[in-house]
C-alpha cells in the first residue's frame, strides 16, 4: 500500500522515483558500500549569491512545513540587480535539489609584449545557471561549481573569432607563425553555439568521471543563459524552462525535453538498438496498452517512424511495457525517469531491473539566440524569466507574463528601491506556484493545487546587458583605433640596414617583419616583408 502511495505522490511531482536512488549504484553490497563512503567533490549549499554562511541558515531554507521564500542578502552582487528567489520542496526530498549559479567573465587578447591587460581588447560576458537534480543534489551541485568554467575554456578556444587581432600579421612558413582561414565563413554566433553545446558534453563526462573518486549522486536538468557580444544564448537541457516576457507578453526562449516531448527519439533509438531493452520493454507504442486478454485481437499502434496510428494484431511481444509509458508529465522512460536531457545518471537502473538508463539520455542542449544588440527599443520591464519546472508545473507562460507585469506596475516608483523590482517580481513568481498551506495542502491563490517541488527563478532584465554592450563597444572603438595608432608609428619607423655578411649594398633598406623587431630577435629574417591589416 506504502510503495503505491509513495509512486502516485511521485507521478505528481515528475522527475524520478524514489526507489531509484537507492539503486543508483548498482552491484554487491561492498561496491554500494565503497560509494557511500567516498568523499564529496563539493559541500552541498546554496547558490554563492545567496551568501548563507552557515549550516543553520541552510537548514532554515530546507523547511518543509513553512517553504520559506528565499532572496540574496545584497542585491549589489547581482548583475543588473537581476532577481532571484526560490523555495523548498513540500517534502519529496530532505534537501533543496535545485541549484543555481551567476558568473561574470573577461575574455582578453593579451598581446605578448603588453603585461597590462587594462590596454588589451577583450570581451566581457554574464552567466546566469539553473539546476534541477533528480535522486540526490550531486549532479546539480557539480554543475552549479563547474560549468562555467568550461564554458569560459571553450570561449578562450575560439578568442581569436571573438576577438580579432588589430594587426594580422603574414610571415614564411620559415618564420614559424602561421594562421588557419576556414574554407567557409563560420558565424561567432554558431561558434558560441558549438562552445556551449561542447562544454554541456564536457560537463557530463566530467560527472562520470568523478563518480569513480566522489559521490556524486543522481542526476539534473541544465538551463544556461549566455549574454556576450550583444546576444543573449540561451542552452537548455531538460524541463526547466527560460521565457521572455517583452511588452507584457511571453516568448519561448527554450522547450521541455521530456518523454512526452521526446517520445519518438527515445523508440527510435530503442528500435535500433533492441539489446538496449534488455527484453522488458518494448519499442512500440499503443493507443491502449494490452494485456493478456487482448492477444489475437487488433489494436492501434505506431512504430518509431510513425506520427499517426494504424492497426496490429496483439501478440505475447506487445505484453511488454513501452519505453515510454505514460502520457504528459507521468510520461516515464523504461517506467523510471521523467526527463530526457541533462547531466550525471550514469550509473540509474531502471526500477526493478539492471537495464541502464543513460543510453537513452542526452546531454546535448538546444541552444537559441537573441540578437539583444539588433533590436532597438527595450524597456525596464523586459525581462528573461529561468525557472526550474517546479515554476512551470503551475503557472504558464502567459500567466508568467500577466505576474511579472502586475509586479511591475505595483512596485513603488522610488529610484532608490526601483532596483528591487525584479527582486520582488521572482518572489511573485514563486509564491504563485508554491502557494499558501491550506489545510495541509498547498493551493495557489486560486485555490487549485500548487507545486509541491522545489522552485528557482531568475528575473533577468535586457535593457540594462544592452547598456552594458553599447558602451563597451564604445571602448573597445577607441582601444583598437589607440593600438592600431601605435602599430602604425611603431611600423613608419621599422628600418633596417641590410646585413653586410650577406654580401648586400649598406645604403639599401628593406622592411622586416614588425615581430620580430618588437620581440627584439637577433637574427632578423629580411626576406619576409611586413604586411599589415587593420581591422
Amino acid at each position: 500500500m506504502f510503495s503505491r502511495v509513495r509512486s502516485a505522490f511521485m507521478n505528481v511531482v515528475g522527475g524520478i522515483e524514489p526507489v531509484v536512488g537507492m539503486k543508483d549504484v548498482d552491484g554487491p553490497s561492498d561496491e554500494r558500500d565503497r560509494h557511500r563512503h567516498l568523499p564529496h567533490k563539493f559541500p552541498y549549499t546554496r547558490p554563492h549569491f545567496l551568501q548563507l554562511h552557515t549550516e543553520e541558515e541552510i537548514a532554515v531554507t530546507a523547511d518543509h512545513h513553512i517553504r520559506p521564500i528565499i532572496v540574496p542578502r545584497d542585491i549589489n552582487v547581482m548583475p543588473w540587480s537581476a532577481g532571484y528567489a526560490e523555495a523548498v520542496n513540500a517534502g519529496k526530498s530532505m534537501l533543496n535539489e535545485d541549484q543555481a549559479c551567476i558568473h561574470r567573465g573577461l575574455l582578453t587578447r593579451q598581446d605578448r609584449n603588453s603585461s597590462d591587460s587594462h590596454k588589451a581588447p577583450s570581451l566581457p560576458y554574464v552567466y546566469f545557471g539553473i539546476f534541477d537534480g533528480h535522486a540526490g543534489s550531486g549532479a546539480a551541485v557539480a554543475a552549479a561549481n563547474q560549468l562555467h568554467h568550461i564554458i569560459h575554456e571553450k570561449l578562450v578556444d575560439i578568442i581569436d573569432h571573438l576577438i580579432p587581432p588589430v594587426v594580422q600579421m603574414e610571415k614564411s612558413s620559415r618564420s614559424g607563425l602561421s594562421f588557419f582561414f576556414p574554407g567557409k565563413e563560420v558565424s561567432k554566433e554558431s561558434l558560441i553555439t558549438g562552445a556551449l553545446e561542447s562544454a554541456f558534453w564536457d560537463m557530463d563526462q566530467l560527472i562520470g568521471e568523478d563518480k569513480l573518486k566522489y559521490k556524486v549522486n543522481g542526476g539534473c536538468t541544465a538551463l544556461a543563459a549566455l549574454f556576450i557580444d550583444g546576444k543573449l544564448y540561451v542552452a537548455n537541457a531538460g524541463d526547466s524552462r527560460a521565457v521572455l516576457v517583452r511588452h507584457s507578453r511571453s516568448q519561448p526562449m527554450s522547450y521541455d525535453f521530456t518523454p512526452e516531448s521526446e517520445r519518438q527519439r527515445v523508440r527510435r533509438l530503442a528500435a535500433l538498438q533492441p539489446e538496449l531493452l534488455g527484453n522488458e520493454y518494448t519499442h512500440l507504442d499503443y493507443c491502449q496498452r494490452p494485456v493478456q486478454k487482448d492477444i489475437g485481437k487488433r489494436i492501434l499502434y505506431r512504430d518509431w517512424y510513425m506520427t499517426g496510428w494504424g492497426y496490429k494484431t496483439v501478440t505475447p511481444s506487445d505484453l511488454k511495457l513501452p519505453v515510454v509509458h505514460g502520457e504528459g508529465k507521468r510520461s516515464r522512460v523504461l517506467a523510471t525517469i521523467g526527463v530526457t536531457r541533462g547531466f550525471g545518471d550514469h550509473e540509474l537502473k531502471a526500477l526493478y531491473s539492471n537495464i541502464p538508463i543513460k543510453p537513452f539520455l542526452l546531454c546535448q542542449p538546444e541552444v537559441k539566440v537573441l540578437h539583444v544588440d539588433d533590436e532597438e527599443e527595450w524597456s525596464e520591464e523586459d525581462v528573461l524569466i529561468m525557472g526550474t519546472d517546479g515554476l512551470w508545473d503551475v503557472t504558464s507562460n502567459e500567466r508568467v507574463a500577466e505576474i511579472i507585469t502586475k509586479s511591475f506596475k505595483q512596485f513603488p516608483q522610488d529610484e532608490n528601491r526601483n532596483k528591487y523590482r525584479y527582486t520582488s517580481a521572482a518572489q511573485d513568481l514563486v509564491m504563485s506556484s508554491r502557494g499558501k498551506l491550506t489545510e495541509r495542502n498547498w493551493r495557489t491563490s486560486e485555490g487549485k493545487s500548487a507545486t509541491i517541488d522545489d522552485i528557482s527563478v531568475f528575473v533577468i532584465p535586457i535593457v540594462d546587458y544592452k547598456r552594458d554592450h553599447s558602451a563597451w563597444l564604445e571602448q573597445n572603438k577607441a582601444l583598437r583605433e589607440q593600438i592600431s595608432a601605435n602599430m602604425n608609428s611603431i611600423n613608419s619607423n621599422v628600418v633596417v640596414e641590410r646585413a653586410v655578411h650577406n654580401g648586400h649594398p649598406q645604403d639599401e633598406e628593406e622592411e622586416v617583419s614588425l615581430e620580430s623587431v618588437m620581440n627584439g630577435d637577433d637574427e632578423i629574417d629580411t626576406s619576409a616583408p611586413l604586411r599589415l591589416e587593420l581591422q
